[in-house]
């Protein structure tokens, strides 16, 4: 089972939308493929389940409770998936209420439990992807120690430039102190324009300090605003597209 973590702690960058199009590509192509909603925001969970997507329960918030009170027979951890409307591909949701939990969950040293969960889901699934909050929190930390690969969503913008190197110094922190097994796979030029001269200019920065950066990039577009309204995953509702064929190529990148 192939685990990895879409992070940024910037918002508006796009994790959402990455990881649940590559999570459809990836259960279009025949892997069973579960979806981790770990952003209260709950961007993965409407993209995937639709408006009603509240009321789908149990959801990532009833995990972590139950990890706070011993039981004598806890749910197993698929308790807590649910199917979405595509073949191969669930889901995990989120709640909005999920901060409620974090200062109670740092002080019983909770940052393993996600872990212990893909573990016992290993047999299950192929891939799992995980959307993480805009910030390096509980949430994200455990989203980091589950995994072995972290893919960084990346918007051509001289701040979020600046940024980068401090959420790749929390990630190698990470990996010395609680997962040696993690890697970061790569960096994901979003909204891209490659017409304009400051994204070039920037991703060459990238690139000449030797970071990750992959080749395949993702357009901005007025299709990934229209996947949103219809809730539906590009692979699905424009397989044709040029915004779809970007995704289909990031992928494949990230497969070999």
């Amino acid at each position: 089972m192939i685990k990895r973590v879409v992070f940024n702690q910037k918002g508006g960058v796009g994790k959402s939308s990455i990881a649940v199009n590559l999570a459809a590509i990836s259960a279009a192509r025949g892997k069973r493929t579960l979806v981790i909603d770990l952003d209260p925001q709950c961007n993965s969970s409407h993209y995937l389940l639709g408006e009603g997507y509240q009321d789908v329960k149990p959801d990532i918030k009833d995990f972590f409770e139950q990890t706070l009170t011993f039981q004598m027979k806890p749910n197993g951890p698929e308790h807590y998936v649910h199917a979405t409307p595509y073949e191969n591909l669930s889901v995990i949701p989120s709640n909005s209420d999920l901060g409620d939990l974090q200062s109670k969950l740092e002080s019983k040293h909770k940052i393993y439990k996600l872990k212990d969960a893909l573990e016992q889901l290993s047999d299950d699934y192929d891939a799992v992807y995980i959307d993480t909050p805009p910030a390096f929190n509980f949430y994200t930390l455990s989203a980091l120690v589950a995994s072995e690969r972290c893919l960084i969503p990346f918007d051509c913008d001289e701040f979020a430039r600046q940024a980068l190197y401090s959420l790749l110094a929390n990630v190698h922190e990470t990996k010395e102190d609680h997962n040696d097994a993690l890697v970061v796979e790569g960096i994901v030029v979003n909204q891209y324009q490659p017409r304009a001269s400051l994204p070039k200019r920037i991703v060459d920065e990238l690139l000449d300090d030797d970071l990750p950066v992959l080749n395949a990039k993702i357009s901005a577009s007025v299709k990934m605003k229209e996947s949103h309204d219809e809730t539906r995953p590009l692979i699905h509702m424009s397989p044709k597209h040029k915004l779809t064929l970007q995704f289909i190529e990031l992928f494949e990148e990230l497969s070999h």
